[in-house]
């Protein structure tokens, strides 16, 4: 009997180590391969703004290995809607097309026109004017960690419209841009302010601001759907972890598929003005 017993326990004991060493192949369901639209024509305050470019590429799997999902065989053009003069992108084989003749009138409306793979893809926005930076400043105090320095941005909303920004905040050794997007809802006509605090990032190797760090700034003036597609992209990106955040959901741009509207492609066409400056924390 007792040795019955250990029989048991031996098999107890090596049964779950026997099973840790089956292969189990899981099929990972992925979504469509769709076209991914990088189209931000921002016309920088001080510049011509003639200089364009769009990007074009394909999704690719989660799981996926291959850079090769760069689309050189599509045509683009945009369309100032009121004076009906239309801008040719240049295909560069390399993803990118590009333009050195694009005019930039604030308040006009453009349409951006795609033509891939036999199928048409359009979408429009208005160029939206933005106003200067008035100061920017850095503190220890307006941030979440008082013993952080933090950069605090300060501009003067005009009173007769609705306005919508996007402040973009980049370090260089950053791999990625810091971003927020501002509605004058409750501070239309009044100063805005807007903050950026950075803390320890094990993930990105990211560090606070230190004395001689130098940041780059910029503020855009924006639509009102694009800033609605950007809060959900924030919203997401820093939820992510989260298990109080709702689930992730799939976000539509303006992009939409005239041929196929069920096959839409990802991605924004957006039409800016941009103010850009430099900061140096001191």
């Amino acid at each position: 009997m007792k040795t019955f017993i250990k029989y048991i326990a031996l098999g107890l004991m090596l049964f779950p180590f026997s099973s840790c060493e089956d292969v189990i192949d899981l099929e990972v369901p992925t979504g469509k391969i769709r076209l991914v639209i990088e189209a931000s024509l921002d016309w920088q305050k001080g510049t011509s703004g003639n200089n364009q470019t769009i990007k074009l590429s394909k999704s690719i799997p989660y799981f996926e290995t291959s850079n090769n999902n760069l689309v050189t065989n599509a045509s683009v053009k945009v369309t100032n809607i009121d004076t009906n003069e239309t801008f040719v992108f240049t295909n560069e084989n390399d993803g990118t097309y590009t333009t050195s003749s694009f005019v930039p009138i604030l308040n006009n409306h453009y349409r951006l026109e795609i033509n891939y793979d036999g199928e048409i893809y359009q979408a429009e926005e208005t160029l939206i004017p933005v106003v200067d930076i008035k100061k920017i400043t850095q503190s220890l105090e307006g941030g979440f960690d008082d013993e952080l320095l933090d950069v605090n941005v300060f501009f003067d909303d005009p009173l007769e419209t609705d306005n919508y920004y996007l402040v973009r905040y980049f370090e260089a050794g950053d791999l990625f841009p810091y971003l927020d997007a501002l509605s004058d809802e409750f501070f239309q006509g009044e100063e805005m302010h807007d903050f950026l605090e950075k803390a320890d990032d094990e993930d990105t190797s990211e560090d606070p601001f230190e004395p001689g760090d130098t940041l780059e700034i910029s503020l855009f003036g924006i639509s009102e759907n694009y800033y609605n597609y950007m809060r959900l992209l924030i919203e997401q990106y820093f939820g992510g972890g989260d298990p109080f955040e709702s689930t992730a959901a799939e976000i539509k741009g303006n992009c939409i598929n005239k041929t196929n509207p069920e096959n839409y492609a990802f991605g924004y066409f957006r039409v800016t003005q941009v103010n850009k400056t430099t900061f140096t924390f001191q």
